[in-house]
């Protein structure tokens, strides 16, 4: 088996923060994404970059992918599992052709949200019926908002002339406005045939929504990080925004604090229950250089303005 390395396929260092894998994982689904690349080979890596965003996102999955790594990923007669490794996860092995979207390397180890799904057999004719599969379908947050039609493409067992083969599916499958991460879009019968004529198996679509390099998502709301410099905060100042459907504008009042919050209605997320919002949290950054004549300034500000903001020390 050959070893995957994910932090080599997405361009980090072992050490790289949740922050960083988002950011560079989105960069790099938007480079390869199958919708907006058709050139050969982007669509491999595309899969080969969600499979690595999968495992490192995980903190679980990544202490796992760590320790297996430390061991045997520099071996040239390909990786084998270490003798006394035992996933702390629970994370289940089966066969690897339940799931054509990543490779045998995480099938064998990382699995646990890849597995085949079956219908109860509460009902004697669904004896008969073919195998459920779920697979993971990204979904970019401006594509949530408005609702997107993607092409998707996988494999199912099925038996052809007595003998067990994998046949490729093809599907455009509508994705509604307002879907969430994690929700899952059943499409019946999409699944493997089902024997003696019998109904098919389902497919099972989890949306997974792909992170935002400005925006983080809290429920139906959006989160929006916008950096002020101290002038900026102390005078107020109207700004335009960007959101998920062009620019809007914000008005900023004098004296805001950094970490304070203005909410910008309907300008987050499709939901059940309505359109979300836009939260701004004021970020307030000091210039990372300043010259002798704005030092200067600085300390005439400092000797005109008195106020403290550690009184509650004394």
């Amino acid at each position: 088996m050959k070893f995957k390395d994910y932090y080599k396929i997405l361009g980090l260092a072992e050490n790289a923060d949740l922050k960083e894998i988002k950011t560079v994982y989105r960069k790099l689904a938007v480079k390869y994404h199958p919708d907006k690349n058709p050139e050969p080979g982007a669509e491999e890596k595309f899969k080969e970059v969600a499979e690595a965003y999968e495992v490192l996102k995980d903190e679980g999955r990544r202490a796992e992918y760590d320790k297996m790594r430390r061991y045997g990923s520099g071996s040239s007669e390909g990786f084998n599992v270490p003798p006394d490794w035992q996933s702390s996860s629970g994370n289940k092995q089966y066969q690897s052709n339940e799931n054509d979207d990543f490779s045998d390397f995480f099938n064998s180890f990382f699995a646990d949200r890849a597995k085949s799904r079956r219908h109860s057999q509460a009902h004697s004719e669904d004896l008969f019926k073919g195998q459920d599969f779920e697979m993971e379908l990204p979904v970019f947050l401006e594509e949530s908002v408005s609702g997107v039609t993607k092409p998707i493409e996988y494999h199912v067992p099925a038996p052809i002339n007595g003998q067990l083969t994998k046949i490729k599916k093809s599907l455009n499958v509508k994705v509604p406005k307002g879907v969430k991460d994690s929700e899952r879009i059943r499409l019946k019968g999409q699944g493997a045939p089902g024997s003696n004529h019998k109904l098919n198996g389902d497919l099972y679509l989890i949306i997974r929504l792909v992170p935002h390099p400005l925006f983080d998502v809290q429920g139906s709301n959006l989160l929006l990080n916008v950096p002020l410099t101290p002038w900026e905060a102390a005078l107020g100042i109207k700004l335009e925004i960007p959101t998920l459907d062009g620019k809007v504008k914000l008005n900023i009042p004098a004296n805001c604090q950094s970490g304070q919050k203005l909410r910008v209605k309907g300008k987050g997320l499709n939901s059940k229950s309505g359109q979300g919002d836009l939260i701004t949290v004021i970020k307030i950054v000091i210039p990372p250089s300043t010259t002798d004549e704005t030092k200067q300034l600085w300390q005439q500000l400092a000797e005109v303005e008195k106020y403290n903001p550690r009184t509650e020390w004394s």
